[in-house]
């Protein structure tokens, strides 16, 4: 099947440069309302049976104008949602943000044994996040649309495509309304068709001073 994995359009956490991941979270800005609203066009092209969300209130928001374009009612499915920032929870530090990212890009590496502090294991999140691609799967659709979360979406990915393809995406940016494409199954792997880093309503919707932690890989 064919896999969108969108982010979220800006939220107030972003521009405030927040771990911002615990539920309900908070909501996007007249920039990430614009961003969604603009990634419908984007996306005419675009096949989609059926569109997913987390419970965090940004993917709905993200979610809600193209599912009027489209009819479609968004589902909610567990599992999608942000990991977790744990003892890090809405922290703007400069260590807190270093020590989440550094969590996330020590599971891409493989070591899926670290636990994120005060929350869950690169194990844990892979788990819950494979669940819920599985649901998708196995609701039989031919294209479906995730809108999930930045640190989600590039952990989930580059940890399940193949590991020459993995590397490179896994260094690039994912800013709001990024979007990836894939295609494949969970039982004979996922191939990357594209990771479009910039919002896909045009890279002139990026706001370049919004510090957006999840936004970016870890810095060498």
């Amino acid at each position: 099947m064919r896999l969108l994995l969108l982010r979220h359009g800006q939220t107030h956490g972003n521009v405030m440069g927040a771990l911002d991941t615990a539920e309900p979270g908070l909501e996007l800005t007249e920039l990430g309302h614009t961003q969604a609203t603009t990634a419908v066009q984007a996306l005419t092209d675009e096949h989609l049976d059926q569109i997913y969300v987390s419970s965090r209130v940004r993917t709905h928001q993200t979610a809600a104008p193209l599912a009027r374009a489209r009819s479609l009612e968004p589902v909610q499915l567990e599992g999608l949602e942000e990991i977790a920032a744990g003892d890090y929870e809405m922290a703007t530090d400069h260590d807190s943000v270093h020590g989440y990212i550094h969590t996330v890009a020590e599971w891409i590496r493989g070591s899926l044994h670290v636990r994120m502090p005060g929350g869950e294991t690169g194990h844990e999140f892979l788990e819950r996040y494979d669940a819920a691609v599985a649901s998708i799967v196995d609701a039989g659709h031919d294209a479906a649309m995730v809108v999930s979360h930045g640190a989600a979406i590039r952990c989930w990915v580059s940890s399940r495509i193949s590991s020459d393809e993995g590397a490179p995406a896994a260094t690039e940016s994912l800013h709001n309304t990024a979007l990836i494409v894939l295609e494949g199954h969970p039982k004979t792997g996922w191939d990357l068709v594209s990771w479009h880093g910039e919002p896909i309503g045009g890279a002139f919707l990026e706001d370049e001073s919004a510090p957006d932690p999840t936004g970016e890989p870890e810095q060498a």
